[in-house]
């Protein structure tokens, strides 16, 4: 039967049937209803529009109101979708009030269904807080761009018995403080397959193997508008870098050339 609205709900039962959740990031209007057409389960307004729409070298520099325009834009494409907005940096992790007033602020100004925010057992208070006003809360573990000025890379995280363990708790903690799914970035395979078969919640993996209940990827990386960016976990549907420059470039011909407007597109 097709699905007409995908909530919370909905997610819950593709994990218990089995059925894998298809998760995207968007940032504006135009991609947002192409990828709500298209059938896309969850869309991520992901913090990654500070590298991808910012052109930031982190996910550090982007605010809260640029993460509410983003949001804003993104919910005038959508039907079906599940739309998920991150709460950046800053927003959130000096204490459970600020973190709440932060959530507060997206649902009531973009009108989205969820939030995102990053840790496991120090953000725990937070995640109690906002459930309890009735926020729908996303967790997200293993690689959490936010901290990379701590790990200081990028690297394939929780492959120590001793990270791996607290990330096995955190899961644990973050599903009885409220969250209804839970991101897991760049980890081994077979942990991610141990801790999506321990806990009731949906994961959502990224760079962490096939065993999650769904995958997620930045669009720009699944679409090839970003040739630079090549980790592993990618895999690219089409090379749009490369067709969008050769457009481009014709383009620029045609207009060189005076073969651009034609007659016939000419009033």
């Amino acid at each position: 039967m097709a699905i007409k609205k995908i909530t919370t709900s909905t997610l819950q039962r593709m994990k218990t049937s089995g059925e894998k959740i298809s998760m995207l990031t968007a940032y504006d209007f135009s991609f947002a209803r192409i990828f709500d057409n298209a059938g896309v389960d969850i869309l991520l307004v992901g913090d990654s529009a500070s590298n991808v729409m910012a052109g930031n070298e982190t996910t550090l520099p982007i605010t809260l109101d640029q993460m509410i325009y983003h949001a804003q834009c993104v919910m005038k494409g959508v039907n079906r979708s599940f739309v998920v907005v991150d709460l950046p940096f800053g927003s959130y992790q000096s204490n459970s009030e600020i973190a709440l007033a932060s959530s507060i602020r997206i649902m009531k100004e973009t009108g989205a269904h969820a939030i995102k925010l990053e840790g496991g057992e120090e953000v725990a208070e937070s995640i109690k807080k906002i459930v309890s006003a009735g926020i729908p809360v996303m967790g997200h573990l293993g690689l959490t761009p936010q901290s990379i000025n701590k790990f200081g890379s990028y690297t394939v995280r929780a492959k120590e018995d001793v990270e791996a363990e607290k990330l096995k708790r955190d899961t644990k903690i973050i599903e009885e403080a409220g969250c209804f799914s839970v991101v897991l970035e760049k980890i081994p395979a077979l942990l991610a397959k141990e801790v999506t078969e321990s806990v009731h919640i949906p994961t959502i993996g990224i760079g962490a193997g096939k065993y999650c209940d769904g995958q997620v990827l930045v669009m720009h990386d699944m679409l090839g508008i970003n040739s630079e960016f090549k980790p592993r976990f990618i895999r690219k549907y089409l090379e749009l870098e490369t067709l969008i420059s050769g457009a481009a470039k014709e383009y620029i011909a045609d207009v060189k050339r005076n073969d651009f407007p034609s007659d016939g597109e000419s009033y």
